[in-house]
């Protein structure tokens, strides 16, 4: 029998957050091992070629909020990150349509043909949406605090998030109190009256999240998408060249550049707890490694509910996990077409096509999708967000043809009787006839399709329940009691057993912040 390999720290998955540990951990002079259950990286940052020729960012499809200080001490760009701006988000209607850029002067010509005292509050509101985004950044850029039990580090940290609050001025501090506890539907009618706009801006409040625009809290996930920014262009959002599999492609390379090693197709059956100690993991195939520290890149369920035994854990924090809401809403239609799709408000080729698209033509039609959901079933005319990657990357399809990706709210994982594939193909239509209302010539051109399902998220891509922030983002979910109060600063009721995954603060997205905060902590730990 060979010896047991042993390392300083083995992170359980190679999702974009675990590669992001592996590589600041590696980048410290640790001895890393990456295993990772699927055949590649990327966990729900992945790029597959699904059909022939046609390649895909199957679960998430866009990048905004992956920290420059990232992409700096990781050295991305170096291995091969290089972000293409989405420069648009066009929202089709009935009998007009509704076009916001980059450029705000064009925006705002567009917005007063709709709305003149719209266009005027749109140039108080983006400002004072970045103050805000850039007050709350503070809180999302530190470990999170024990506050039941505070270290002499945790003090600090705490006054020094206090000191910043205080240095707000009144007016950001009574929208930010708005932002935290207010519907993102109640936010914006207090600054719009155009329906189509705040239709569109009240989506980011609901994406991922099993809530309606006029949902309490959606106002903060709102917020949330407002924290990012591409080379310093707040509130930015772009797309990887060769999709996001290659966001997490060059965190791997950068982690292999540091000395980590990374092995797929090796899935972890139990991380090994001797003594209330985590020494090692123990693979499905029987293989055992072992290490200093084990740090689960999962969500909370799998992390504490299956890679570890319950009586190794106090029941107390078993029952908040437990408790932790990880419900599923959403869904991915990944389409390949013969040709672009021609929306009839704003027909042929253009810009509007090269950022995102946005079917959210009303509250009612977003509110109507979440009442399906709330109810068992999936939304009939849903909201869908639509980037067409080949447009602004080529590669990802063959020449002259053109990939859709299709993000979908809502498909709640407990659907009345379960998923099937009957249910899926219906799903499928429904997001198909949906675009048709706007684009009637999409069904004439898809060559395929793939439809996934939240089941489909949880048994290919290891999202409990398909949840694609690996918990909901609601306040009782976030900082402090994210995944369970004590434990929010990436360390377990385990010795040297630790998590870094979106399931942890500061949540979800493509930010790469869960995982290089953990690998902070870890390494002070050290």
């Amino acid at each position: 029998m060979s010896a047991i390999k042993s390392y300083d720290a083995i992170v359980i998955g190679g999702g974009h957050n675990g590669l992001t540990t592996a590589a600041y951990l590696a980048r410290a002079g640790k001895k890393v091992l990456v295993l990772e259950r699927r055949y590649v990286l990327g966990g729900a940052a992945v790029t597959e070629e699904v059909f022939p020729g046609f390649k895909f960012s199957v679960c998430s499809y866009v990048v905004s909020l992956l920290k420059p200080t990232i992409i700096r001490e990781l050295m991305l760009p170096k291995f091969g990150l290089e972000l293409l701006p989405l420069e648009s988000t066009f929202t089709p209607l009935d009998h007009d349509y509704l076009l916001r850029t980059s450029d705000h002067d064009q925006t705002r010509r567009e917005i007063y043909r709709h709305s003149p005292k719209d266009a005027e509050a749109y140039d108080r509101f983006g400002p004072l949406m970045g103050q805000i985004g850039m007050a709350v950044r503070p809180i999302l850029e530190t470990i999170a605090p024990n506050v039941i039990r505070p270290s002499l580090s945790d003090l600090s940290a705490t006054k020094r998030l206090f000191d910043h609050f205080k240095a707000l001025n009144d007016e950001q501090f009574e929208y930010l109190t708005k932002l935290m506890t207010m519907s993102s539907a109640d936010f914006l009618d207090e600054w719009f009256e155009f329906e189509p706009l705040k239709a569109t801006m009240s989506a980011s409040g609901i994406i991922g999240t099993f809530m309606g625009p006029r949902s309490p809290g959606s106002a903060y996930i709102m917020l949330h998408h407002y924290v990012g920014d591409i080379d310093g262009a707040f509130r930015a959002w772009g797309f990887q060249r060769g999709g996001t599999g290659a966001v997490s492609m060059a965190i791997a390379r950068s982690a292999k550049h540091f000395g980590a090693e990374i092995i797929t197709e090796a899935p972890v059956e139990k991380v090994i707890v001797e003594n209330g100690r985590a020494v090692g993991v123990a693979l499905v195939n029987g293989d055992e490694y072992k290490a200093e520290k084990v740090i689960s890149g999962l969500d909370p369920k799998l992390s504490f509910l299956k890679m570890v035994d319950e009586s190794d854990l106090p029941s107390d924090f078993v029952t908040d996990i437990k408790n932790f809401r990880i419900r599923g809403s959403s869904g991915k239609v990944n389409l390949a077409l013969d040709r672009l799709p021609n929306f009839t408000s704003l027909p042929g080729d253009g810009p509007h096509l090269r950022g995102a698209i946005s079917i959210s033509p009303s509250y009612d039609h977003l509110e109507k999708a979440y009442d399906d959901a709330k109810y068992g079933n999936f939304s009939q005319e849903p909201y869908i967000d639509i980037i067409l990657p080949s447009v602004l990357d080529p590669e990802m399809a063959p020449p002259g043809k053109h990939i859709m990706s299709c993000f979908v709210q809502y498909a709640p994982y407990d659907i009345k009787g379960g998923w099937d594939d009957q249910k899926r193909e219906a799903f499928g239509d429904a997001v198909v006839n949906t675009i048709a209302r706007f684009a009637p010539n999409i069904k004439d051109i898809i060559l395929h399709r793939q439809v996934l399902t939240p089941a489909d998220l949880e048994s290919t891509f290891g999202l409990t329940e398909g949840n694609i922030f690996h918990g909901e983002l609601t306040l009782q979910q976030l900082f402090v009691m994210r995944p369970a109060v004590k434990w929010a600063n990436y360390k377990t009721p385990i010795t040297n057993y630790y998590q870094c995954g979106s399931g942890t603060h500061p949540g979800g997205g493509i930010t790469g912040s869960p995982g290089e905060m953990a690998a902070k902590k870890i390494l002070r730990d050290w």
